[in-house]
């Protein structure tokens, strides 16, 4: 049987997360690293679970995230591989540097997908967003755009062990 995250839930602050507690949680990892995040609370004095404290570190607090409005490019980006991918949104965001996998999620699903005019005849799916116009065949898996070339999506997806 695998062990509860905490063992002491009781006494766990739930909610939202103060500057206080942002601030010792980015000082702890600055100081330790990333990793072992069971850990985490006792060691940097927090009074959260050591999931809460890799999720805020991952979603909000690591200094390569980037914050604001998706680009253009990387709305045509994520549209292109969602359609190659599916929902596989961890691959999706590994091409989108900054940007989490839960944050590429959350925007589709709230903002992209509204935005897609879907045309579906048979195998093939035509998909429009904005000036752009493009087909996925479902029988080759293969695109088409307007001009009938390949796009350049660069798909290396080799996973490296550090």
């Amino acid at each position: 049987m695998r062990r509860p995250c905490c063992d002491e839930k009781r006494e766990m602050n739930k909610g939202a997360w103060s500057k206080q507690e942002d601030q010792r949680l980015t000082e702890y990892v600055q100081m330790h690293g990333e990793g072992r995040w069971a850990s985490v609370p006792k060691a940097a004095g927090l009074l959260r679970c050591g999931k809460s404290c890799r999720l805020r570190w991952i979603n909000y607090l690591r200094p390569d995230l980037k914050r604001g409005n998706f680009s253009e490019d990387e709305e045509d980006l994520i549209v292109k591989l969602h359609a190659l991918l599916g929902n596989r949104w961890s691959l999706i965001a590994g091409r989108l540097p900054g940007r989490t996998d839960n944050e590429v999620k959350n925007y589709w699903n709230s903002h992209l997908s509204k935005k897609l005019v879907n045309h579906t005849r048979e195998d093939v799916k035509q998909c429009t967003l904005g000036k752009d116009s493009f087909q996925l065949s479902s029988a080759s898996n293969s695109w088409n755009n307007d001009f009938g070339a390949q796009p350049d999506l660069n798909l290396d997806l080799a996973i490296r062990i550090e």
